[in-house]
């Protein structure tokens, strides 16, 4: 049994859900696997004292952010779309970073945001003179130096990297009108790889927090996966609380949305070329795209490695491009045309990144609430959205 075939099991979604009760394809979140992992999170909260905001750039369906604005703080947003989104549906704390604002962005960003992140102090000089009588409070990116990623594309921390201030840079520089400091350098990682960042961190900028009203220790931690040390990751945040009197801020994306939903799609065609291979009316490049750019193979609910079990196939996608690949996967029976399946742990940093390569269409939007057995389509997509987004 793979890792995530046990998380499912430890902490299932969708686990009595019909598939043919949603149209094909779709996206459709467990509500109530929605709320086990904000109530983790808010256990976080109480326990600590931290604030938790919802990272959008991993997760931005407004239709649940009535369920979510209940348990967390706010969002953090990376440009304006998402602040705007974060303002006006969630209603709460707006913090937003980006590596760098046009005037249009920090214009718009000022009427949003109750925190704006800058990546350099060139940033924050340029656009100090906007600042006159703005209840905002403003902070800075730092690059603590010290990185925990396993995937060179997500390391923050590379040589040469683009996000973040190097600890030299701070010498001499005036932090008056800085309220905070933000820092973000990990991705799936446990409270073990947040306490060693953190260590390094404070060897750095500890320094200046006595000044600051908060640190914003960013995403990447996986609160909600069975295992994750709660305690360590509070005592962490205690830490720097208690010693330097700050508030501290967490903005996880995934931890929100992990095993919480799955994306339903139809077997289309079955071919053979070397391999039985099954056209999906889905693809890989459109409706999952970290397939291709992690890369990553997703989990077929009731599916096993290829040859574990008796029938293998090759899931492939509806678009033209050659490499347009779900995976190998083995089942127990034949695979039909017409029949549904389920690629699991499909919430999160898939929604955000779908594009419409080669007008395919875009998977509809659904909830599925547990206690009453129901599915709830939210929002389902035409061609004019396709036009729309092109002219």
């Amino acid at each position: 049994m793979t890792e995530p075939q046990k998380i499912f099991q430890q902490r299932p979604y969708l686990a009595d859900f019909d598939t043919e009760s949603v149209p094909s394809p779709s996206y459709v979140i467990d509500t109530q696997a929605l709320i086990r992992n904000l109530e983790i999170l808010d256990t976080v909260q109480q326990r600590s004292g931290a604030k938790i905001l919802m990272a959008l750039k991993a997760f931005a369906i407004p239709a649940t952010f009535p369920l979510i604005s209940r348990y967390l703080h706010g969002c953090c947003a990376s440009s304006p779309h998402e602040a705007r989104l974060a303002k006006e549906e969630f209603a709460k704390e707006v913090h937003t970073y980006a590596p760098a604002y046009s005037e249009r962005d920090i214009d718009e960003q000022l009427e949003l945001c109750d925190h704006i992140i800058f990546n350099s102090f060139s940033q924050l000089q340029h656009w100090q003179y906007k600042f006159a009588d703005r209840p905002i409070e403003f902070g800075l990116r730092v690059n603590p130096l010290h990185s925990e990623t396993d995937v060179e594309l997500y390391n923050p921390c590379a040589k040469g990297s683009r996000l973040g201030i190097h600890p030299r840079e701070f010498t001499g520089k005036d932090l008056s009108c800085i309220s905070g400091l933000h820092l973000h350098t990990l991705c799936q990682k446990g409270a073990d790889a947040l306490a060693r960042t953190a260590s390094v961190f404070e060897e750095h900028f500890g320094q200046y927090l006595h000044n600051m009203k908060w640190v914003n220790f960013g995403g990447g931690h996986h609160i909600t996966q069975p295992g994750y040390d709660i305690d360590l990751l509070c005592a962490t945040v205690t830490h720097f609380q208690d010693k330097y009197n700050l508030q501290v801020y967490l903005e996880p994306g995934e931890a929100i949305a992990i095993n919480t939903g799955s994306l339903v799609c139809t077997v289309l065609d079955i071919i053979e070329n070397d391999i039985n291979i099954a056209i999906l009316d889905i693809s890989a490049t459109c409706h999952m795209p970290d397939v291709l750019e992690m890369p990553y193979r997703p989990e077929v609910r009731h599916a096993g490695e290829p040859g574990d079990k008796r029938f293998t196939y090759r899931l492939g996608g509806l678009s033209c491009l050659a490499g347009d690949i779900v995976g190998d996967y083995s089942f127990d029976e034949e695979l039909k045309i017409g029949q549904r399946l389920l690629l699991d742990d499909m919430s999160h940093y898939t929604m955000v990144k779908t594009n419409t390569f080669n007008g395919i269409q875009h998977p509809a939007i659904c909830l599925y609430h547990p206690c009453e057995r129901r599915s709830e389509v939210i929002r389902q997509f035409t061609y004019q959205d396709y036009k729309n987004r092109l002219s």
